[in-house]
């Protein structure tokens, strides 16, 4: 039997002792994560402007969804035109096909009351 993998294994242990021994932080670490934090919060803004971000896009949508809904109104009004027309011209159509249906009746009984003077 070899004593071999044995020796590796203290080697390696060795090794593993050595990379995990306690060491001082670099010089200046505590400063550089707070310069990083201190620049992260900077980028994000302080809280009112955050505030003042969520209104502007509050208002953003408002502005928009109101002219949505304008856009909409002003097509039912046109559509509500439009409809209004339709019927003023049925009317008038109406009105039109009675007078001339009154006038061919008019003229139906003048040439019945002619055929029955003519057969008299």
């Amino acid at each position: 039997m070899s004593l071999e993998p044995m020796d590796n294994m203290e080697e390696f242990e060795q090794q593993l002792r050595t990379a995990l021994v306690r060491q001082a932080a670099p010089e200046g670490l505590k400063q550089r994560i707070l310069e990083a934090r201190a620049r992260r919060r900077a980028s994000v803004g302080s809280p009112q402007s955050v505030w003042m971000r969520m209104a502007a896009g509050l208002l953003l949508a408002a502005v928009v969804g109101g002219g949505v809904l304008w856009k909409r109104h002003q097509e039912e009004q046109r559509g509500e035109a439009a409809r209004e027309q339709v019927i003023t011209a049925l009317r008038v159509t109406n009105r039109a096909l009675d007078n001339v249906e009154i006038k061919l009746a008019a003229h139906d009984t003048r040439d019945g009351e002619q055929e029955q003077r003519r057969t008299r």
